[in-house]
């Protein structure tokens, strides 16, 4: 009788290990939604022949993922507008707001316990609007480039889990003054990401 009760207890404590935590299989949807804070790397170019200096910004953010197979999703990252200052050789000049869309394509790892990591590869398209300084009509074009994405999902729940993702974005937006260039402002932030994703 011992031996059965002891040969269950192991036959299920291997099982439980065998189980991966929050597995991602193919066929599965996560939504997350969290906080995200975007940070220009520090020395964003040179405008109008003055240092340019961009603040960070915070907004709401959404991603939803779909894996098209194990451990590998296809995910889209959205946001509430965020808000930055722009500051030319230290005096503060501007404001304007961005939307960074970025689809990307992430690999999950398989490990054991409630800890999953990640690593994620995409494109981000950065749009500007309701630019505004007292200067004139300020103008920022649109941005492409290649975004770069880490984190890790900690379960707390059969379907539910904590994220912390930081990503790297190329973001690069020509800056133009009643239609006279001022030059190019290199943004390139990295963006620190806090939510609750829930898995269906």
């Amino acid at each position: 009788m011992k031996r059965m009760v002891s040969a269950l207890a192991l036959t299920s404590a291997l099982a439980a290990l065998a189980a991966p935590a929050f597995a991602q299989q193919q066929g599965d949807w996560t939504v997350g939604v969290g906080i995200a804070n975007v940070n220009p790397k520090s020395g964003n170019g040179t405008l109008a022949g003055f240092d340019a200096d961009i603040d960070d910004g915070t907004a709401l953010s959404l991603t939803v993922e779909y894996f098209f197979r194990d451990n590998w999703g296809v995910e889209l990252l959205a946001a509430s507008p965020f808000e930055h200052d722009i500051s030319l050789g230290g005096t503060e000049i501007a404001s304007a707001k961005q939307l960074p869309p970025t689809l990307s394509i992430n690999y999950h790892f398989p490990t054991q316990g409630a800890i999953k990591p990640f690593l994620g590869l995409g494109v981000n398209y950065t749009t500007f609007f309701e630019e505004e300084t007292a200067l004139g009509n300020l103008e920022l074009d649109d941005s492409f480039g290649i975004a770069v994405n880490a984190g890790a999902d900690y379960q707390i729940s059969d379907n539910g889990a904590l994220r912390l993702n930081v990503r790297w974005m190329d973001i690069d937006t020509d800056a133009s003054l009643d239609g006279a260039y001022l030059g190019t402002a290199e943004i390139d932030p990295v963006v620190v990401n806090l939510a609750y994703v829930h898995r269906f």
